[in-house]
């Protein structure tokens, strides 16, 4: 159904990736080659994950996906890792007031399955077997930092 100005009425909602980069990428084994060889016991792996996002255009924004780790402690680091995997999109007919929503937990999580494949190679490429990250739930991070922005206390269960 088309209406009077030949514009679709009613148009569904869409979120377009318009393109999406690899922004930054580090790598560092610095204790190789000691590094490489059998340890006694399995490291310590700590992984952080944050989001950003801005309006580049009215229905066009880019999404950092950020992700830093590491494996082991101190003397003992085996490999430390930061990637910024982000993205262009476009999002058509989506209301105003679902468009942060979409933005900060949607775009993430399509851009996720690629900055996961880019950290295994990384590792794997370093000389370690791939690390292979969980799915991340990030509407449950996009809580937290709400939680965390507006100084909502996070209701206790017992």
């Amino acid at each position: 159904m088309t209406d009077s100005n030949g514009g679709q009425a009613n148009a569904a909602p869409a979120l377009n990736c318009l393109v999406q980069y690899c922004k930054d990428l580090s790598f560092e084994n610095p204790n190789a080659p000691r590094s490489l060889g059998p340890q006694e016991k399995s490291p310590n792996i700590n992984v952080q994950v944050n989001v950003n996002a801005k309006p580049l255009a009215d229905q066009d924004f880019e999404v950092e996906l950020l992700i830093e780790g590491s494996a082991g402690e101190a003397a003992n680091l085996l490999f430390k890792f930061e990637l910024t995997y982000s993205g262009v999109f476009r999002l058509v007919n989506i209301p105003e007031e679902q468009t942060h929503l979409v933005v900060m937990i949607e775009c993430p999580r399509l851009l996720f399955p690629f900055a996961r494949q880019i950290i295994a190679d990384s590792i794997r490429n370093g000389g370690f077997p791939p690390l292979y990250l969980d799915p991340i739930d990030f509407a449950t991070l996009y809580a937290q930092r709400l939680q965390q922005t507006q100084g909502v206390q996070p209701t206790q269960f017992s």
